[in-house]
């Protein structure tokens, strides 16, 4: 028996029924984390974990990250949402309540370069990634097989400069609203702006560099020509601009003049399946915040 097969998502545990996330970013002020912390007070709720970020105390924004507990929370959030509008309001929040029982629906793209696309596998086996990857898009068949061995959903769609149009509608129809956040796992196409609307802040790259340097084709071979000493990767959220999103996570590494092109490579496929594992898990534990082209991660 194939022991790495699994189907379904992550199971709901006990206590994930009645918890919940805040996120909030608003301008900063006198009082705001008390009136969100009387407010949950007063709905019953107890907080267990509080996190708080100003960018400039006098004209700054602030950025808060609370998780509570709340008996019938199912039965309640609506209600609570209603309720804290007036808060929202009074503060200019922009916000979100997010039920950790409802879990995130994930979409992987990938190419060719499997090992973004194991690392997040495995990790999801082990519980660590706590989402329903929904399905895996790619434009290669290599790894049809090894994906269904897990019950996951593999769509293979074929991309040539002729069909790009087509094939980006092709996924468009696929995802169709259906998930949460799509993963760019070392997909090695450029998606359009068609795409990355409906998915802003919901659409994570790995970029095989430690951003902005080498950028584009071929980087471990203009990092070698360079005789670089650290090579890295970075997570970023997918824009308009081409590798300039909002960067999420970024890692590096030492190498030395010992390192020829095949090491750099191996060393930096290391880096980027942990740098995208680390994004991807922050994203669907709702630890990130974005305020125009920068992230506050409360990690």
């Amino acid at each position: 028996m194939d022991t790495h097969i699994k189907t379904g998502g992550q199971p709901v545990k006990p206590y994930e029924s009645n918890r919940a996330r805040m996120l909030i970013s608003c301008p900063d002020g006198p009082g705001i984390v008390a009136a969100v912390s009387r407010f949950l007070h007063e709905h019953g709720a107890n907080i267990v974990q509080s996190d708080q970020y100003t960018m400039d105390p006098e004209g700054g924004m602030f950025f808060m990250r609370v998780e509570f507990d709340l008996d019938g929370l199912d039965g309640r959030i609506a209600a609570l949402r209603s309720d804290f509008e007036a808060i929202a309001s009074q503060f200019r929040m922009q916000w979100n309540i997010y039920q950790l029982s409802r879990k995130k629906k994930l979409a992987i793209f990938v190419s060719k370069e499997d090992h973004c696309l194991v690392e997040l596998l495995w990790q999801w086996q082990a519980g660590d990634l706590d989402a329903e990857i929904s399905m895996v898009v790619s434009n290669h068949p290599d790894m049809k097989e090894y994906v269904e061995s897990f019950g996951i959903p593999y769509h293979h769609i074929p991309v040539t400069p002729e069909t790009k149009r087509e094939a980006e509608q092709k996924q468009l129809e696929i995802v169709g609203g259906n998930v949460d956040l799509i993963v760019l796992a070392r997909y090695m196409q450029i998606v359009s702006p068609a795409l990355i609307e409906p998915y802003r802040n919901r659409l994570i790259n790995i970029h095989h560099s430690f951003l902005p340097a080498f950028v584009g084709g071929k980087p471990y071979a203009q990092a070698y020509d360079r005789g670089v000493k650290i090579i890295g990767a970075t997570a970023h959220y997918v824009t308009e601009e081409l590798d300039g999103g909002p960067i999420i996570e970024q890692d590096v590494q030492r190498v030395s003049h010992r390192d020829d092109v095949n090491e750099l490579k191996r060393i930096g496929r290391t880096i980027e399946r942990v740098v995208l594992a680390r994004a991807v898990k922050w994203h669907i534990e709702d630890r990130i915040l974005v305020h125009q082209n920068k992230t506050v991660v409360f990690n």
